[in-house]
């Protein structure tokens, strides 16, 4: 979402190429462009008024390394001041010590995504092996207790409702009873929302507050409503006094400003934010994370913890040791391909990769159009072919009637099976020198996952051509011309 922000705030730092120091005069162009680059970003006025004029003071008073250009050095004072703009730390859920549950009261306007975020703040406190109780008192909204209960089968967590005439103060007290009855650590009470803020609303809001006295009072906020956003956020917590906000709709085209806003604005952290429609989307909000991905350095540590939470250690021994004996086969393809796709989207997943950012939406679709091609293809092999590709590079026939049940051309297919064997061969150097690049610590990358620039579905390695420029393959060697394919072999 932050796409068109990052091409902006590149521009302002090419006014400060060529330049020896950092000065006023240099900085001014610098300055204007990121004041631009805020403003058609939606972020508040006033927000963009005081951050600049601490960029600017940050800047001037800076000494500049030798060896680091003064546009480097200007990138680094306005990463640090988004970090202090959006709150410096991550603000983590509360967790109540006793006998007693921890309360977390879910407020926000209709349509913001609320009962969605309450199921994926229970399915990512079950990951921490925390208990979870979800409690219905929207009963103004067809069919808002239905949906509650229907997440809660999906991720396996009790909701607890007493249907749609009750009062949602006495749903929301019992709620909390029966948690601390069956011994449940957390509640998340989901509430009702209006169109708009109104005395209604509040009212219920604060009855509720009052009943069951809640240790976090969480708003959902839409991130396409922009610097709204932030007012919003404001207005709710001087009328019931929230603790922190999650923000939804985070992977859609919004332009970012309620990011930027809202912790200034309101006083109050981002604490989670919602990066997809799935139950799975939900990620602690860090903003030292969210300032590298507005400046386009990716997010390596996010892309580690999505690799952790799918990626079983006992698998990533039995891939390492394959790797190493160049027994890696098309099953095993197939399944880091379903690790890749459990992550995220592959645009959310290449955004997280430094140097990553600029891979244009075309060139995601043709990236996405190749997996699905190449699991068609694999899923026309026998089993025996899966786990000897050798047989398909010695036998046409068998390709031949490949091509045909998966709908492909032989050439296709033939291509596919050279560039599996080729990126084999590569996998095996990288995993006994170590993934080129600093990738080999994540979890099924560079050891498990089909390489980094060397065979990560839809990056070259499978699909023939280079990789993106900056990432070595096959440990080293004489670089070659990359040909003109589609796919990201040509990025």
């Amino acid at each position: 979402m932050f796409d068109a922000l990052s091409d902006r705030l590149e521009q302002a730092w090419t006014k400060l190429r060529g330049n020896d120091k950092i000065s006023e005069d240099n900085i001014s162009d610098a300055l204007r462009e990121v004041r631009r680059a805020l403003l058609e970003a939606d972020v508040n006025l006033q927000v963009v008024k005081d951050f600049i004029a601490d960029v600017k003071e940050s800047a001037q008073g800076i000494e500049v390394v030798k060896g680091v250009r003064p546009d480097q050095q200007f990138i680094k004072v306005v990463n640090d001041e988004l970090v202090k703009l959006m709150g410096e730390s991550n603000a983590p859920l509360a967790q109540v010590e006793g006998d007693r549950p921890t309360v977390v009261l879910m407020a926000g306007l209709q349509g913001t995504g609320k009962t969605t975020a309450t199921a994926k703040l229970s399915l990512r406190l079950r990951k921490e092996n925390r208990s979870a109780l979800m409690v219905a008192t929207d009963v103004y909204r067809p069919a808002a207790i239905d949906q509650l209960i229907t997440l809660g089968k999906q991720i396996n967590v009790p909701v607890f409702e007493m249907g749609g005439d009750a009062d949602p103060v006495e749903i929301a007290r019992q709620g909390v009873a029966k948690a601390q009855e069956d011994g449940i650590d957390t509640v998340i009470v989901d509430t009702a929302g209006r169109l708009q803020i109104d005395d209604n609303l509040m009212d219920e809001l604060a009855n509720i507050k009052a009943a069951i006295n809640p240790d976090e009072i969480l708003l959902v906020v839409d991130a396409m409503t922009g610097q709204e956003a932030a007012s919003l956020t404001r207005s709710f917590h001087d009328k019931i006094g929230i603790t922190g906000a999650i923000l939804t709709k985070m992977d859609g085209d919004a332009r970012g400003g309620a990011a930027l806003s809202i912790r200034t604005i309101s006083g109050q952290p981002i604490k989670f934010i919602g990066v997809g429609e799935k139950v799975e989307a939900l990620e602690p909000f860090y903003p030292d994370r969210m300032a590298s991905r507005i400046l386009g350095m990716g997010d390596v540590l996010t892309l580690v913890e999505k690799a952790q939470e799918e990626f079983d250690i006992a698998d990533a021994e039995k891939m390492q040791k394959k790797i190493l004996e160049a027994q890696f086969d098309f099953d095993d393809f197939v399944k880091q391909m379903r690790l890749l796709k459990n992550m995220g989207s592959l645009g959310s997943i290449m955004k997280m990769i430094p140097g990553m950012n600029k891979i244009s939406s075309d060139q995601l679709e043709q990236g996405e159009a190749k997996l699905k091609e190449v699991e068609a293809i694999i899923g026309s092999m026998t089993k025996e072919e899966r786990k000897n590709p050798d047989l398909l590079s010695s036998t046409p026939s068998r390709r031949r009637r490949i091509a045909k049940g998966s709908g492909h051309t032989d050439k296709t297919v033939s291509e596919l099976i050279s560039n599996f064997t080729r990126m084999r061969a590569m996998m095996q150097q990288m995993g006994q020198g170590g993934m080129p690049g600093g990738f080999g610590g994540i979890p099924g990358m560079g050891g498990g996952m089909p390489g980094m620039g060397g065979g990560m579905p839809g990056m070259g390695g499978m699909f023939g051509g280079g990789g993106r420029p900056g990432f070595r393959q096959g440990g080293g060697g004489k670089k070659k011309k990359n040909k003109k394919k589609k796919g990201f072999g040509q990025l």
